[in-house]
This record gives structure tokens, C-alpha cells and sequence, in this order.
């Protein structure tokens, strides 16, 4: 199941990044990430309620649930939303592959999970390729505006690690990954809607093929399909191994870009790209196995 799982992941959240792209300019990204969670949590959530299995999280469950919203349906897509009026979302996508990196340096600073050399020389060659990507050029704009979407790219990568710490934590309450994705998902809505009147914007979207397209696309396979994989995926092999994904994603994200947004890589580009690749294959990399605990789903 597992594998099946990774593959499914990668494809899915390959194709988001494009999909992603659909969406910009039609609307402001809080806008677009609202309409996107409300939607999916609604689906979920009928979905739930017909089935007779939807479940109220414990009192003390709510903080992690927050912080999930905030972390990993809300907040981090401001980062990445924005990154994208800058960059190319190919480029995005492998500036999001350091996720790997991220959840392991997380996992020490949360669970104690003390990384090995590996992971620290592959945080070494991801930083370095970062920095190459910033040198050949790679946003639509100038200089300047390189820098503003790798750092916005960045800010919403760390967010989406410190999510999958939330999650984690989430592991410990007896409530079903399905429940636990559309109370999420459903926060992560409610936050959206709260700071979309901050930013002066209104909640109306456009109706038009392109930009509901890219919703339909990141409702059903971005963020219902796509998380509650990823998040099965975090529980059965854990947080460091399931990121693996985002090492794969970039290179569907990749083709997409090259192909639809006509982006030209210099020298300087792919070797950043293959720096950061290699990073996380470095870091994540085992010698041999480790046995994996069984998890059983409960609710």
C-alpha cells in the first residue's frame, strides 16, 4: 500500500504546482486557498456525515488541529501562492522539495529525532543549490524579484513541515485521518475567511474555464486525494520518509513548466536543481531498512 501511496502523491502534487498557476491573477491567493479548503472540507465532510462517520475532535486535540489549519491548508499556500507571481511553479516545486530537509531538522527540534551527518551535509547541498537557483535568474522578473518568491517559497515550506509536526501529533487521538484532514482543512478555511477582509479583498472568485479549472484540479486531487494520501503516507512510514515525495514532484512540476510557461534553464539553474535533488537523496538516503511499527487506523 505504501508504495502505491508515494507514487500517487507525487503525481498528484507534480501537477498541482501548474494548477496552482490557473488560479493567479484571477483572484488574490487568500481568496483562491478559502475557496479551495472550503470546498474540499465541505466535500469531506458531507461525505463523513452520510457515511455516519464523522467524529468531534477532543478538547485537548483542537490546538494540533489549529495548527494544522494554519500550517498545512491556510497559511503556507499564502507563501506559495505568492512565491508564483514571481517564479515559474516548476521552480517553486523544487525549492519545496527541501520539505525533506525541514521535517527532519523538525523532528529533532520537536521529537528529539537526532539527525545524522547525512541529513546536515544534505541540508549543506540544498542551501547551495537555493542559492544557484537565485544566482541564474530563474523568476520573470529582475533580481529583486527572484529573491521576494524564494523567500515567500521558503516561508511556505517551513510552514507546511511545521504542519506535518501537527500532524504527528495528531497520531496520538483516537479520531480517523479522515476526520482529522476536513477539521484541518475546515480551520484552515475559517482562518482564510477571517484574513481575507484584513487584506481588503472580497470572497468572490471568477467563473471562468481557466481559473475553475485549477479549482476543480486542486479540490479533488491537490487537497482531498493528495493530503489524505500524504497524511496515511506520514502515518504507516513516517514524516522524514513520506517527503521523499517532494523530491519526485519537481520533476512532473518541472516538464509542465518547461512546457506551458516556456521557462529556459541556464547552466547555473540545473546545477541548483541538481544540488538540491541531491541533498535530499543524501539525507534521506538508508544504508539498510528500518523496521517500521504496524499503525492501525481507529474511528
Amino acid at each position: 500500500m505504501a508504495p502505491f501511496l508515494f507514487f500517487a502523491v507525487v503525481i498528484f502534487w507534480g501537477l498541482t504546482w501548474f494548477a496552482i498557476t490557473l488560479q493567479i491573477g484571477g483572484t488574490s491567493a487568500d481568496v483562491a486557498i478559502f475557496w479551495r479548503f472550503l470546498f474540499s472540507a465541505g466535500l469531506i465532510g458531507i461525505g463523513l456525515a452520510i457515511t455516519g462517520r464523522l467524529r468531534r475532535p477532543p478538547a485537548s486535540a483542537w490546538v494540533w488541529i489549529l495548527g494544522m489549519g494554519a500550517c498545512l491548508f491556510s497559511c503556507n499556500y499564502l507563501g506559495i501562492y505568492t512565491s508564483e507571481l514571481y517564479l515559474p511553479s516548476g521552480t517553486v516545486s523544487v525549492v519545496f522539495s527541501m520539505a525533506t530537509l525541514l521535517n527532519t531538522l523538525n523532528l529533532w527540534l520537536f521529537f528529539r529525532q537526532k539527525p545524522d551527518l547525512r541529513v546536515l551535509a544534505g541540508g549543506l547541498l540544498g542551501v547551495c543549490g537555493v542559492a544557484l537557483l537565485l544566482a541564474g535568474g530563474m523568476g520573470h522578473g529582475n533580481w529583486h524579484h527572484t529573491l521576494i518568491g524564494l523567500g515567500f517559497a521558503l516561508l511556505g515550506t517551513f510552514l507546511f513541515s511545521c504542519g506535518n509536526m501537527f500532524s504527528r501529533r495528531m497520531g496520538r487521538y483516537t479520531l480517523s485521518l479522515t476526520n482529522t484532514v476536513f477539521w484541518g482543512m475546515l480551520s484552515g478555511a475559517v482562518i482564510m475567511a477571517l484574513f481575507i477582509p484584513l487584506g481588503g479583498h472580497g470572497y468572490g472568485f471568477p467563473l471562468t474555464w481557466r481559473w475553475m479549472t485549477g479549482l476543480v484540479y486542486l479540490i479533488l486531487f491537490g487537497s482531498i486525494v493528495g493530503f489524505l494520501f500524504y497524511l496515511e503516507l506520514v502515518r504507516r512510514i513516517g514524516a522524514d520518509r513520506a517527503a521523499y515525495a517532494t523530491i519526485l514532484s519537481p520533476v512532473i512540476a518541472l516538464g509542465m513548466s518547461a512546457f506551458f510557461e516556456q521557462v529556459h534553464w541556464s547552466a547555473p539553474m540545473l546545477a541548483g536543481l541538481v544540488l538540491i535533488l541531491l541533498g535530499n537523496v543524501l539525507a534521506f538516503l538508508r544504508r539498510k531498512p528500518l523496521p517500521q511499527p504496524v499503525e492501525v487506523e481507529q474511528g
